[in-house]
């Protein structure tokens, strides 16, 4: 696998670390104060995750296309959501469902031990692997197989998982894939709009909390 040289990851003018630097500004901002959240993004190259023709719009604070009907997600709702996930604590182990262009992967891999993720359609997977491989972020176990149904065929337990998709119901087999006191963080879906939600496993309970509003792409099934 080819490193990628400085200046690719530096940027230069529209991707340059001063334009990175007043993204940063806007989301302090915008509510989002762990350091180490900060300094992560400041310093993951968002130029990188997106097509060169929109490289150029790569730090301002909206979503933008990556292809197949997705969206590589706006920073700030990629910085609130990991520093909820580190609200209790840093986990030791996530779930990330719906890599697609591995960008939210990347930023939890400098900041968690153990990072697996999954995602449905192939093409997405497969560029996230190389541009995770070429950022020399080893922590990571992608697969390409259906989010409904999680980690399949192992006994891992997670303590934190994070859904880049939004869900009408949340799926029975991810919930349980949680250990005791775990938590997900994800986009729930109620029919007429989106909210950012919290679920805490207690045994065998859930508890759940309402965030901010936000619009994700729709959990869907299979693979592609």
């Amino acid at each position: 696998m080819n490193n990628l040289s400085s200046k690719q990851l530096q940027g230069i003018g529209m991707t340059s670390q001063r334009t990175r630097d007043r993204l940063i500004d806007r989301l302090q901002q915008r509510g989002i104060t762990n350091s180490r959240v900060l300094e992560v993004m400041r310093n993951t190259p968002r130029h990188l995750f997106v097509d060169e023709a929109l490289s150029h719009r790569a730090y301002e604070d909206t979503a933008l296309p990556i292809g197949y009907g997705q969206t590589i997600s706006q920073p700030f709702i990629v910085a609130l959501m990991t520093q909820m996930l580190l609200e209790s604590g840093t986990p030791s182990s996530v779930l990330e469902i719906g890599t697609g262009c591995g960008y939210q992967t990347a930023i939890l891999a400098q900041l968690i031990a153990h990072v697996y993720s999954v995602e449905r359609i192939g093409s997405l997977h497969q560029q996230a692997r190389k541009r995770l491989a070429e950022l020399r972020l080893y922590n990571v176990e992608l697969r390409h197989t259906d989010g409904n149904a999680g980690w399949q065929g192992s006994s891992i337990q997670f303590d934190r998982i994070i859904m880049t998709a939004a869900c009408k119901d949340v799926p029975r087999k991810l919930a349980d894939q949680l250990n005791d006191g775990g938590e997900m963080i994800l986009p729930y879906d109620d029919g007429s709009s989106q909210v950012l939600m919290r679920i805490t496993r207690q045994g065998d309970d859930y508890e759940t909390e309402a965030f901010d509003a936000v619009s994700f792409v729709p959990l869907l099934p299979g693979t592609v």
